[in-house]
């Protein structure tokens, strides 16, 4: 399977360079966020591939690195029996990348739950909103600088 999907995202896409990389018995292709929506729409149609299911959408907060995030999605072929996982690196002073919920409505909360926890935006998504905490929150919980604890006094508790 390997073979004929690179084979036919390179003929699709000649201009994108996919990173392929095989680890852990999962196929990953890692490419330049903008063109999420082409490669993900081409993924679900093309006949001989038809990922038809987006199981998960994450992300992965480096802290160090010069694009800070790594958007990643966890797609699945039903008729072929076959996962495959595509990631996009995010650069901290945009934090920005398309919406593929457009593609898979599955995509929907797994994107709202990256963007309430590490303050991803997904573009063009069609409810974009926390889903865990209060949309005045001004933080997002699984970036790295947030601390271990938490913020003390940034939720009020309930009273008893």
């Amino acid at each position: 399977m390997k073979e004929l999907l690179t084979e036919k995202l390179t003929k699709q896409f000649p201009e994108i360079t996919f990173e392929v990389i095989e680890q852990f018995g999962e196929l990953t292709l890692k490419f330049d966020k903008s063109e999420i929506v082409h490669v993900c729409t081409f993924l679900k149609a093309e006949e001989s591939l038809k990922f038809n299911f987006c199981e998960d959408v994450t992300a992965i907060d480096w802290a160090v690195r010069k694009n800070r995030f790594t958007v990643v999605y966890h797609i699945f072929s039903m008729e072929n029996k076959f996962r495959l996982c595509l990631k996009v690196d995010v650069d901290e002073s945009e934090c920005t990348v398309e919406s593929v919920s457009s593609i898979w409505k599955s995509a929907n909360w797994a994107e709202r739950e990256a963007y309430d926890m590490f303050g991803i935006t997904f573009l063009h998504h069609p409810d974009l909103r926390r889903m865990y905490m209060p949309e005045e929150f001004d933080y997002h919980p699984l970036r790295k600088e947030y601390p271990l604890m938490g913020i003390p006094g940034a939720i009020p508790l309930p009273k008893k």
